[in-house]
């Protein structure tokens, strides 16, 4: 691996980034003695891009399973009592009483 100068890198960043691709990573030492490290990121090409697992399972076992637990799922709803009711509009009266209910002229 190449160690380049902070005054070279300034001057040959593009080739410097050029060479980090090529190579696998280009270093950096300061003045001081400081060394950095400079290396391409492995950007995935979609983030639904993942490994993948090693299982015995095959496609169609996957999809009867999820057909399965689909099928357990659908037709389950809530009973019409459970199920919420659209709330009546409150209104205030010229009292300053609180009315539920139609308003009433």
């Amino acid at each position: 691996m190449k160690v380049y100068t902070y005054s070279k890198a300034r001057q040959r960043l593009a080739s410097l980034l050029d060479e980090a691709f090529r190579e696998g990573s280009v270093q950096i030492r300061r003045r001081d003695g400081t060394v950095f490290e400079l290396l391409p990121l492995e950007v995935s090409k979609s983030a639904l891009e993942v490994p993948g697992v090693a299982t015995d399972i095959t496609a169609s076992e996957i999809v009867s399973v999820v057909r399965a637990s689909r099928s357990r799922v659908i037709g389950k709803s809530l009973p019409l009592k459970r199920m919420r009711q659209p709330s009546r509009a409150r209104r205030r009266t010229s009292r300053g009483r609180v009315r539920s209910g139609a308003a009433r002229d």
